[in-house]
């Protein structure tokens, strides 16, 4: 290539000039496309900011003067509860001491004065310090005034934490700033808020931390209240965590400081101060209050409704709620008082837990957490303790019931109570009588509470369909179950009770629930109720029902004790003895678990220590039993249950005159009913509220082989050697006379 054809410098400046143009307008484009689309961003969120704001509930001065205390309702609209149960003080502006608004502004909004309810500075720099980790004294980027709307409307709820929410809370604030002065908004915040403990207000929390109005209080006692409304149980000076109080304290003393209310050495000297100094455990004037319920009588119930509302993302004592639950408080009145007072115990360090749920829904009706308890307030809840072995209050659900679900056992199969060892150990099973029945009835079996038969009954079955039979009764476990476990499940009385109501509504389980309904501040209202789902079959249910009658009208029934006249009930008593090597004897745990049609019971009564506490007496194992009787009479008395209806896929049979079931066009219906058409007795009519059975005509032609293989493989028939629930049977397959039980 000759020089000339070499490009000049100006000429390759000028091949790049389209090129760099190209790239300034495509920057530019790109920079006008955010900037429109932030501006897009803009006018939409504006647009629905103020579309949400439109929607925003009222918010009047008597709903910012109120103290917003959940209110809770018995299952007839009585007041049963309100957070707390103080004595309430309003505090007038003149009795406000400046000291405390000064205090209050510095920790929760220094910029209150200078904002008008919103504060676009304290939102972002509430976002900044987040993400550095630091909040440098600040709670968030809500105002004072935007707490205030909160409190006085809205709940805290998760499902109140969304955009709209957030939108209608700055509208609010704006409004009640055009409306309200700073001091009045600083005089309702203050005597608004949760101080712990049950205390609404400031001026109350003063009376009931230090037996003071707040114009009496000193520095170090002003800074402590102004900085407890973030964390109230957390900061109060009353909790075990004395260091937590003490450092909230401080924080406020020094926020006071950096707004110059305080010199450095008015905090340094009221940071000396022990925040437990002056503590009035008197409570100062507080006592008393507007519902005329004993809190003692409905502390378990209330404890499990307030759990229950955190756990559905309420604040029930700062979100001002209107909770109706399902409490029955005249059934729950008469189980405190049975307990405490009528029904006698072996001592007062004797304790029981129960649940009483309704078999319809699912409703919790009653409940008591322990007796004898003084001044206790939320304290252990044994009615939903799980750390207690059932015993033989598990036979039904994880034994029995599943063999009649899965295998279709009639009533009358046979089941051995004879010497045995759980597999690959030496562990020798027994009986609290120490003794072996030989071959007898599932039916007697349970009736008379026998440990083998109903763990023989679970090793046919297998764990895993008894696991699967459990769970749809609301019943499971981390470890895997064995067969111990079919004479010992660890659930608590009120799994229990509702386990119990799948048997007494006929095989549908609920979910046990305390709450019908919540009205937050704003008038909405959400509805609570538990979708039944199907656990076992209805001939299963009926099955189990009508042997556990047994367990009450049998002459060897293990619930005599409990049996009440004229009520039509079915139940299981439970026992657990002492742990070997435990130098105790006896039982150590007794259960009774019962219902009718209307109500299912589940009773525990033993010793919290029970390896250190007194051992319990043989009399006293029935006290479960006796506190069971008095309960479902008076329940029963309220809402007499008729008796079960047979479906009409179970049969009545007799087998030597007694009356048995089995599911109809079963393997053991059919045998049966070929058996029975060769035998002198017939199938009798059974009760009125059940449809008949015989023996159909077509099966009258069954040879005597066929007899044969039935009496084998129904060994209820078989000799066990003379045991007293034994049965003879003759050579051509009839039934002879049986010992009596």
């Amino acid at each position: 290539m000759s020089n000339n054809d070499q490009p000049t410098r100006s000429s390759r400046l000028e091949n790049k000039e389209p090129e760099v143009q190209t790239k300034a307008g495509l920057a530019k484009k790109i920079i006008l496309t955010c900037v429109s689309a932030f501006i897009l961003l803009v006018i939409a969120g504006t647009a629905l900011f103020f579309y949400y704001a439109s929607s925003a509930p009222k918010i009047s001065q008597s709903e910012l003067e109120s103290q917003n205390g959940t209110t809770i309702y018995d299952n007839q609209d009585r007041v049963i509860s309100r957070l707390g149960l103080q004595k309430r003080e309003y505090a007038k502006d003149s009795q406000i001491p400046e000291s405390l608004k000064h205090a209050v502004v510095s920790i929760e909004d220094r910029r209150f004065y200078k904002h008008h309810g919103v504060d676009p500075i304290r939102i972002f720099g509430a976002a900044f310090a987040n993400v550095l980790g630091r909040s440098d004294g600040m709670q968030g980027g809500s105002t004072l005034t935007q707490q205030l709307v909160k409190l006085s409307v809205f709940s805290t709820a998760a499902s109140d934490r969304t955009f709209k929410r957030k939108a209608q809370e700055a509208w609010l604030a704006i409004n009640v700033e055009q409306h309200f002065s700073k001091n009045q908004i600083l005089d309702f915040y203050i005597n608004k808020v949760y101080m712990g403990n049950g205390v609404y207000g400031m001026q109350t929390a003063a009376q009931y931390y230090y037996g003071k109005d707040l114009k009496d209080l000193n520095t170090s006692q002003i800074a402590l209240l102004a900085g407890m409304p973030q964390s109230p149980t957390y900061y109060n000076p009353l909790s075990t965590n004395i260091q937590a109080a003490t450092t909230r304290r401080n924080e406020v003393l020094n926020a006071m400081v950096r707004s110059k209310y305080l010199t450095q050495a008015e905090a340094d000297s009221a940071a000396k101060v022990s925040v437990t100094k002056g503590l009035d455990s008197d409570h100062g004037n507080t006592s008393g209050g507007d519902v005329n319920v004993d809190e003692k009588v409905i502390d378990p119930y209330i404890k499990e409704v307030l759990s229950d509302l955190t756990a559905k993302g309420y604040n029930p004592y700062t979100d001002g709620l209107q909770v109706h639950t399902n409490l029955d408080l005249d059934a729950q009145k008469h189980l405190y008082n049975a307990a405490n007072n009528t029904i006698s115990f072996q001592s007062d360090k004797m304790q029981t837990g129960v649940a009483v749920t309704n078999p319809h829904n699912g409703k919790i009706i009653a409940m008591l957490g322990g007796r004898k308890l003084g001044n206790v307030v939320y304290g252990l809840n044994r009615a939903v303790q799980t750390n207690r072995s059932s015993g033989s209050t598990a036979k039904p659900l994880m034994d029995y019931g599943p063999a009649i679900e899965y295998l279709q056992w009639p009533t009358f199969k046979a089941v051995k109570d004879t010497k045995y060892y759980y597999p690959g150990t030496n562990f020798l099973l027994k009986d609290f009588d120490n003794q072996y029945k030989g071959t007898m009835t599932m039916r007697d079996a349970l009736v008379q509470s026998r440990n083998v038969p109903a763990i023989r009954a679970l090793q046919t079955v297998g764990i895993k369909r008894a696991t699967k039979f459990l769970g749809r009764l609301g019943i499971s476990q981390k470890k895997a179950y064995t067969l111990q476990n079919g004479i010992a499940l660890y659930i608590s009385p009120l799994q229990m009770s509702a386990a119990y109501s799948a048997f007494a509504n006929g095989g549908t389980y609920y979910k046990p629930y305390y709450i019908s309904s919540i009205t937050t501040q704003d008038g909405q209202v959400k509805r609570f109720s538990s979708q039944g789902k199907r656990a076992m079959s209805r001939a299963t249910a009926y099955m189990i029902t009508d042997m556990l009658k047994g367990v009450f009208t049998d002459s060897a029934g293990s619930g005599r004790q409990a049996n009440i006249s004229g009520v039509n009930q079915a139940g299981k008593t439970g026992t657990t003895n002492y742990p070997s090597g435990s130098g105790k004897n006896g039982v150590m745990d007794s259960w009774m678990a019962g219902y009718t049609k209307n109500f299912s019971i589940a009773v525990w009564t033993g010793f919290d220590r029970p390896l250190s506490d007194e051992t319990m007496t043989q009399s006293s194992s029935y006290t479960a039993q006796l506190l069971y009787k008095n309960l479902m009479q008076y329940l029963d008395g309220k809402d007499h249950a008729s008796n079960w209806t047979m479906p009409d896929t179970v049969e009545a049979v007799r087998v030597k005159g007694k009356r048995y079931l089995a599911i109809k066009d079963s393997k053991w219906a059919l045998e049966y009913s070929a058996f029975n058409s060769d035998s002198s007795s017939s199938s009798s009519s059974s009760s009125s509220s059940e449809s008949s059975s015989s023996s159909s005509s077509s099966e009258s032609s069954s040879s005597s082989s066929s007899s044969s293989s039935i009496i084998s493989s129904s060994s209820v028939f078989s000799n066990n050697g003379g045991s007293s629930s034994s049965t003879a049977t003759s050579n051509n397959g009839t039934a002879t006379s049986a010992a009596s039980h």
